[in-house]
């Protein structure tokens, strides 16, 4: 059994996949289990498992290429615009423990899905929004 994640598995080549985009530092292929026609993962080649694990120079590398593989797949599709989302952590959803970006492209024929219908929302008065905020400050 590999100690490697089934995405570096990809990478590497053990396991097949239909590669859209590779460079020295960035991977980028379809999602076997697609939410459309389109659906790309776009991964760092290194198995950082969440996003706060990267250098900031490879986080750039990869979102640098994000915004090519988001308009190469509306382009491949005829999609009208694409969510780009990124599940940070197994609470989160994350399923490989590997950081990677989902890019689904989306359409005006009313199947397109805002990402807040993911959540049911919450109803914060001014001062809890405040409290969160400085929090957040507080600990960059």
């Amino acid at each position: 059994m590999s100690d490697q994640t089934l995405f570096e598995q990809i990478v590497e080549g053990e396991i097949p996949s239909y590669t859209v985009y590779e460079d020295e530092t960035t991977y980028a292929f379809l999602d076997v289990n697609p939410l459309a026609p389109g659906h790309t993962l776009v991964i760092p080649k290194e198995p950082y498992e969440r996003l706060e694990d990267m250098p900031a120079g490879a986080a750039a590398d990869v979102f640098g290429v994000l915004g090519e593989i988001a308009a190469a797949v509306e382009a491949a599709v005829d999609a009208d615009a694409t969510t780009i989302a990124i599940n940070n952590g197994e609470a989160a959803g994350q399923e490989v423990p590997h950081v990677h970006w989902h890019v689904v492209p989306q359409f005006e024929d009313g199947t397109a899905r805002p990402i807040h219908v993911m959540f049911d929302g919450a109803d914060l008065s001014d001062d809890e929004m405040e409290t969160v905020a400085e929090r957040i400050r507080d600990n960059q």
